[in-house]
């Protein structure tokens, strides 16, 4: 499956070669763009069928998601499972919380669906937000684990995709030293 879906991310534009600022705050040269890989409905079907599979094991009755990128994804991977979704947002204080209605009930059986991880950060801010509402994580899901396999989060994690980018932190980052100019494409900030 991962060459499906590195062929999906090529076909698609997804892979953006260049000087990154990831929601980590790292720096990388690339960037692999799930909002444009999920601009297909056919793609995301045939990408969430296939994480549904590897997840359904584990047997969530929810899927929460952090916004605003993996929105789509968590969407899509609880249609495939039959199970509802949410989304978690960042709230003025920059904490995510369940807003617009959604409840998880106590004791649910979480799978979180992330679309890219490099750190895990976002995801491990939702791990706790789930915990803290008395419901327990059972899985994480994500499109792309661009940390090769490094990220533990304490509970089994599924990727469709697995690779290794090198990331560099602002001050050794050897673009910034060049002196070109860094974009931040993802969503941590949104206003």
């Amino acid at each position: 499956m991962a060459n499906r879906v590195m062929q999906l991310f090529e076909q698609s534009g997804a892979v953006l070669n260049g000087h990154f600022i990831l929601t980590s705050g790292l720096h990388s040269d690339t960037y692999m763009q799930c909002a444009k890989l999920f601009e297909d409905g056919k793609i995301a079907s045939e990408l969430c069928a296939a994480a549904a599979e590897k997840i359904k094991k584990y047997e969530p009755d929810v899927v929460v998601s952090p916004a605003v990128g993996a929105i789509i994804f968590g969407y899509e991977l609880g249609k495939q499972l039959g199970i509802p979704n949410m989304f978690a947002e960042r709230e003025k204080d920059g904490n995510f919380a369940l807003r617009r209605g959604f409840e998880l009930k106590p004791g649910s059986r979480v799978v979180i669906a992330e679309n890219v991880v490099t750190t895990g950060g976002s995801v491990m801010e939702v791990i706790e937000l789930v915990k803290e509402l008395g419901s327990n994580v059972v899985a994480v899901a994500e499109v792309v684990d661009r940390s090769g396999g490094k990220v533990d989060f304490g509970v089994p994690n599924e990727s469709l995709l697995q690779i290794d980018v090198k990331t560099f932190k602002p001050e050794e980052c050897p673009m910034c030293k060049a002196g070109t100019a860094a974009v931040k494409p993802g969503s941590k900030g949104l206003k």
